[in-house]
């Protein structure tokens, strides 16, 4: 019985060591899981843009469409064209040059209804004749480019809801993708025509830091080579000048004034620029919609944003597209001169055409 007692009473306390030992490895675990828990909650609240690493594309080319593959003989164009290849372009025999235009009133309200018989049409300054004319609401490939740097904080919420609004009054057909951008720009929506993918994204979005809105519409133009519709279109939702980004604004003039791509703006500027780079800011994205047919529209109050959204959403909607063959036919890749001369039906007040200021002739 002596013999016993020891023995005994030595196992019962290794049992209770046992006991403590495995209660504390379960409340570690459970320590280790809420601690997990909370740096994924964390993680998961981070901004996206900064976990995204999207290197700033080099200059667009002089003529981007020589890299694409070309369909050519009339038997494949037409199965080709319906297949929505991105990476295919189609040669025309017939040298057409096609004109978007928006026509504009005194109050600056959209002009619809005019005819063919309404424009006049000038390359180089020599008259052309107009060979097609149509206002079909054709759908279009939309690059946003949305500034999130951290001046935007206090704007934030409203120019998100203005996109939102340009998006959902668009042609149901639009593809659109979202480039972002502070310190630098990022894709953050790639192609998509589901409006609702877009507002989820940006609702994870943050502003913070400083803003490079050139290398951002240097990328969103880069983006557009994989556009599915021939017409293509950015629009820049910012509120300043660039400060931040790689490439120059002389850099960017030629880049826009090469590409075939419409640029709107929807310039959320402050009444005292502090820095000259914001008080550049308006001309800089004016001159850029310009060159290109489109408009900068400023904002003098926060509260006309979604208006303002939805305007430029209806220009898109309600173009004039003009088409001519030129009289004087060139292969050299010169620079030629677009002007459209509006000839309105009597008694109404002057109007005022938008249109690209002109295009880079096809080389040999």
């Amino acid at each position: 019985m002596l013999m016993r007692t020891p023995y005994y009473e030595s196992t019962r306390q290794r049992c209770r060591r046992f006991q403590r030992k495995a209660r504390t490895a379960i409340v570690w675990s459970v320590v280790a899981f809420v601690l997990c828990g909370v740096t994924t909650r964390a993680t998961a609240q981070e901004n996206p843009l900064s976990n995204i690493h999207t290197s700033t594309p080099p200059p667009p080319p002089k003529t981007p469409e020589e890299s694409k593959p070309v369909i050519e003989g009339a038997d494949k164009v037409a199965a080709e064209a319906t297949a929505h290849r991105r990476d295919s372009r189609i040669r025309v025999d017939v040298n057409l040059v096609l004109v978007p235009a928006t026509v504009t009133d005194p109050l600056n309200r959209l002009v619809t209804g005019l005819e063919k018989e309404n424009f006049e049409i000038y390359d180089n300054n020599a008259g052309q004749t107009i060979k097609s004319f149509s206002t079909e609401d054709a759908p279009v490939t939309i690059g946003i480019v949305f500034d999130l740097s951290g001046s935007m904080s206090s704007k934030f919420m409203r120019a998100r809801k203005a996109l939102s609004e340009f998006m959902r009054t668009s042609n149901p057909l639009d593809e659109f993708f979202v480039v972002a951008f502070n310190d630098r720009p990022a894709v953050i929506v790639d192609y998509t025509s589901d409006v609702d993918d877009v507002e989820a994204r940006m609702v994870m979005l943050k502003p913070e830091n400083r803003t490079a809105l050139i290398d951002a519409v240097y990328l969103a133009m880069n983006k557009l080579r994989d556009a599915k519709y021939e017409r293509k279109a950015l629009l820049i939702i910012s509120d300043g000048g660039d400060n931040r980004s790689r490439y120059t604004e002389g850099e960017l003039r030629r880049a826009v004034r090469e590409a075939d791509v419409q640029i709107y703006s929807i310039g959320i500027f402050d009444q005292y620029a502090p820095t000259q780079e914001e008080q550049m800011g308006p001309v800089l994205l004016s001159d850029i919609c310009e060159m290109t047919g489109g408009r900068l529209f400023r904002v003098s109050d926060i509260g006309d944003l979604g208006d303002i959204a939805t305007r430029i959403s209806a220009e898109l909607r309600n173009e004039y597209v003009i088409g001519y063959r030129p009289s004087e036919v060139k292969k050299d890749g010169n620079w030629r001169k677009l002007k459209i001369r509006l000839v309105p039906p009597p008694g109404l007040p002057p109007l005022t055409v938008h249109n690209r200021q002109g295009y880079y002739a096809p080389s040999e």
